[in-house]
Formats: C-alpha cells, structure tokens, sequence
C-alpha cells in the first residue's frame, strides 16, 4: 500500500457537506483505505478575489492503486459532486488534488505529484502538517513542518474544526 495525501477544497454551497461526501467516497474507492483527516482550515480563494473563501483539508489514504487510477476515481468524485470541468480555476463544488503518492516524483500529462503549487500554499501545507510534520518533500528534501515553518506569515488560514461524520 502507498502512503497518499490527497487536499480537498471547496467555495460553493455547503462547503462542510461537499468535504463529508468526498471523504466518504473515496473511503469507496477499491483497494483504498482512508486513514486519517485534518481539521477543517478556511482561507482566501487564490486568482479571483470575488470567488467565495475556500474550506479546506488533507486526507492520508492507503492504497494499492496507481497514481493514474487514483486520480481518475478522485476526478470521478468530483464529476459525481458537481464539479465542472470547464476551466482550470475557479468556484467549485468540490476540489481533490493528489499532494503526494508514497516518495514518488510523477510528471506525466494532466498528473503531477508532489502538487505542482503544493508550497505556496498555506491552505494545503498547514492541514498536511497537522497530518504529518517529519513528511519529507521529495523534490526538496525538506519536512512539512519546515516548509510551514518559513511560511508561517505568507497567507494565513484560519481553523474551522473537524470533520464530523
């Protein structure tokens, strides 16, 4: 099994509820486990300032999928949950991302892992350090809760709980 973090974000209707149903699909996903979840953490939506706050988490998953099939039930999640497709960026019902799949380095069209944007993010890296602090990027061999601590300042989050079934 590969130790996976997945984010999930979401800025469009019932943020709390779009998480709960993502959680427990991919805890449906085969060969899949769902082993632990962040808190919840609010922040500023990234690109346009008019979109809604996001409401964000991290999941560690266990799974004997490959990147690839991983990504492609994640992506059917979000189809399920009313995410459109149409742009890159933007509102969204629901948004699961592949952070990190075990230490691998993937860049393959439409997959990159670790996440391309993963460290200027404060609203994926806080959760992540909550999950996992001594986690060590393998693009730059740091651990989260180094990376946190330089950008501790940069874009706060603020804590909104846990996720309660």
């Amino acid at each position: 099994m590969t130790k996976v973090f997945v984010g999930l974000g979401s800025n469009l209707g019932d943020r709390v509820g779009h998480l709960r149903r993502a959680l427990e699909a991919m805890a449906s996903i085969p060969e899949t486990i769902v082993a632990r979840v962040s808190s919840t953490y609010d922040s500023e939506p990234i690109g346009d300032p008019g979109e809604p706050r996001y409401l964000n988490a991290v999941a560690e998953l266990a799974t004997a999928l490959t990147a690839r099939r991983l990504l492609w039930n994640l992506q059917l999640i979000e189809s399920r949950l009313g995410r459109p497709r149409t742009r890159r960026s933007g509102p969204r019902t629901i948004d699961l991302d592949i952070l990190f799949f075990g230490g691998e380095t993937i860049c393959e069209p439409e997959l990159e892992v670790p996440h391309p944007r993963l460290l200027e993010r404060d609203f994926v890296l806080v959760p992540l350090g909550e999950l996992d602090p001594m986690w060590v990027d393998p693009r730059t061999g740091q651990r989260i809760c180094d990376l946190l601590r330089r950008r501790r300042a940069v874009s706060p989050v603020r804590w909104r709980g846990f996720l309660q079934p």
